[in-house]
């Protein structure tokens, strides 16, 4: 029977939770409890109950309530009793401070605690400063007034409701917070919250599972005893449920969403059905604090312990590249089975020149002769349009260029300018003109409420921070989201891509565009070749035409995200045609008007490195 088990999510999920323990012929543990932020508030909602019944209403409620809704869990089954049976001696126990809830919960048996109360200021012992964490420390009164030295009342800001070691831990590190002025986890230095929590331990086990409602932190005991496991959800999901003898968690039971996960547990629990779940022990003394289902700090113990695992660093922006110039090969073959007799084709093949990339020489030939028009689509585009009026059954276009690639800062970092926050704000005259650019994909309503609030996962996971959500959604798209060629199609929508997480270039810059402009933030479609290298598993995406995203930026303009490859795009990237979308930038494209029949088509691209002086 897990104890404490925790989880944290992007976005709500509603669970549901059968406790087995409580099934006719089984025997009821003393108490059980669950919290959660109904809606994403900083508000907690607690509901608890010692000395439950079979088959209890409220037992029943957390199987099926659907408002059960939440991105952030905390449950505790007590087997064991200490002090009366009753909601104040049951967990998690809730305090508020900082303008939210806090939820604390406390698995292991420890000794009884006296913890000295800051009512009381006093003069710390030689010893006790020795022994001391950062997180302990305060200031000392001077040595030389002996009444100052003696103590000094202060009135308690946390105070135990109960009789348990648990709320009496709660409210002390409450009151280390308050004392430091840390009104979140956020802003709590994880070495000293580590360093107290593993002053505690000395007095017995210690599973600790703690949260502001926003980021969550998990504290492993540091002797082993009962080690706190962790494992991670990620979808597409067949099934996502996993049990043991006394407890069940279904999170498909209510409605399934494409969320990543982590969930923590004073005891592994086994995977039900096609679930995947596979537990690892927290290492001893080990802390970490999750935050919309990703890790952001992990810390170990200094001495003593194994090399700390490399938590996903936040991603930083790219450092300056050096120029460089290419020579593009791109060739295109469509082939039918009966003649055309008359058809338009429109090419956008000729790259872009503008002050971060210049076009040093081009050149565009047709296998078949035609009347053609050389103009400039509202994108500014440069496009050629071919009629054919001759029968042809093959049809050859070759496209020679070379660029040289200048992008060396991509975000603008060398020019200072205001931090961004999003919503981003845009008056009447831009969005009129950035319009194209803010309008999400037509999709069911439902969908795009569900990709709304994953969107705003990534927002909230970074602080409302405009750079640092982009980035984050660019390596989150390439770290999770499969590559694989001819599993989608030209009608794959954003949501099915979301849902399954697996595409092409097409379908990550599709998702991030969608996903950008759920947050009002203007996103445009890019089409255009990558330069990966000779030896890079991604070769063969140097071998079509690449898409990626390019973002406006307040006081930046439009700068590029490759979420296939996880970069922010600079001189490896060379630009051809943008849009709102695939049909705005398409390379080539056509309209046959007689004949035809069955079409093959064949693409090779060849991106060359060249030697500048």
């Amino acid at each position: 029977m897990p104890n404490v088990l925790a989880m944290s999510f992007e976005g709500e999920l509603a669970p549901s939770f059968d406790l087995r323990c409580l099934h006719p012929g089984k025997k009821p543990p003393d108490g059980w409890g669950i919290g959660y932020y109904p809606g994403s508030e900083p508000a907690a909602s607690v509901l608890k109950e010692p000395a439950p019944t079979h088959g209890s209403i409220r037992s029943e409620l957390i199987k099926a309530w659907e408002h059960l809704a939440s991105p952030l869990m905390v449950m505790h089954i007590r087997t064991a009793r200490w002090g009366g049976r009753s909601d104040a001696n049951t967990q998690p126990f809730s305090r508020g401070w900082g303008g939210r809830d806090w939820l604390f919960a406390h698995s292991g048996s420890l000794q009884r605690l006296e913890l000295a109360p800051p009512s009381v200021r006093m003069r710390p012992s030689e010893s006790a400063i020795r022994k001391a964490s950062p997180f302990d420390s305060a200031p000392q009164l001077p040595q030389d007034d002996e009444d100052e030295r003696r103590a000094r009342p202060r009135p308690r800001t946390f105070e135990p409701i109960g009789s348990t070691d648990t709320e009496l831990i709660f409210c002390d590190l409450l009151e280390r917070f308050a004392r430091h002025g840390w009104r979140s986890l956020g802003e709590a230095d994880p070495e000293a919250l580590r360093a107290w929590l593993e002053d505690i331990n000395e007095h017995g086990s210690l599973n600790v599972v703690l949260t502001d409602g926003h980021d969550l932190a998990l504290y492993g005991d540091r002797r082993g005893d009962g080690a706190m496991h962790t494992a991670q959800l990620r979808p597409p999901f067949e099934a996502a449920a996993f049990a043991d003898a006394d407890l069940e968690v279904d999170m498909m039971k209510r409605g399934v969403k494409s969320r990543v996960g982590i969930v923590a547990s004073s005891s592994p629990m086994e995977p039900v059905g096609a679930t995947r779940l596979e537990w690892t022990p927290l290492p001893p003394g080990t802390l970490l604090i999750v935050r919309q289902g990703q890790i952001r700090v992990e810390v170990r113990p200094p001495e003593g312990a194994a090399p700390a695992a490399p938590a996903p660093a936040k991603v930083r922006t790219p450092n300056p590249a050096e120029p460089r110039c290419y020579d593009v090969v791109h060739k295109t073959v469509y082939r039918y089975e009966k003649p055309i007799e008359r058809s338009t084709h429109v090419f956008r093949l000729r790259p872009v020149h503008d002050t971060t990339q210049a076009l040093l020489s081009h050149s565009l030939s047709v296998s078949v002769d035609g009347q053609t028009v050389d103009y400039e689509d509202v994108f500014g585009n440069r496009v050629r349009r071919l009629l054919v009026d001759e029968p042809f059954t093959e049809l050859a276009i070759e496209a020679k260029s070379r660029v040289f690639c200048m992008d060396i800062d991509p975000l603008g970092q060398s020019t200072p300018h205001q931090r961004s926050s999003i919503p981003l704000v845009w008056m009447p005259w831009q969005r009129q003109v950035l319009q194209p650019f803010l309008l999400p994909p037509e999709l069911a309503e439902s969908e795009l409420s569900e990709l709304t609030e994953y969107a705003m996962s990534f927002v909230s996971r970074n602080d409302y921070d405009l750079l640092d959500t982009l980035l984050d959604l660019n390596s989150t798209i390439h770290r999770e989201y499969a590559y694989r060629q001819n599993t989608t199609t030209l009608a794959t929508t954003p949501f099915d891509v979301y849902a399954n997480r697996r595409g092409v270039c097409q379908d990550f810059a599709n998702l991030f565009i969608c996903l950008a402009r759920l947050l009002s933030i203007p996103a445009r479609y890019v089409c255009g070749y990558i330069y990966t290298g000779p030896k890079n598993p991604n070769q063969a995406q140097s071998e079509a035409s690449h898409a990626w995203v390019q973002v406006y930026l307040p006081e930046v303009g439009w700068r590029g995200f490759d979420p296939t490859n996880g970069l922010v795009t600079q001189t490896e990237h060379v630009r051809v045609a943008v849009g709102r979308n695939y049909v705005d930038a398409t390379p080539t494209s056509g309209t046959i008007y007689v004949g035809g029949g069955g079409e093959t088509l064949s693409v090779d691209v060849k991106v060359t490195p060249v030697a500048t002086t």
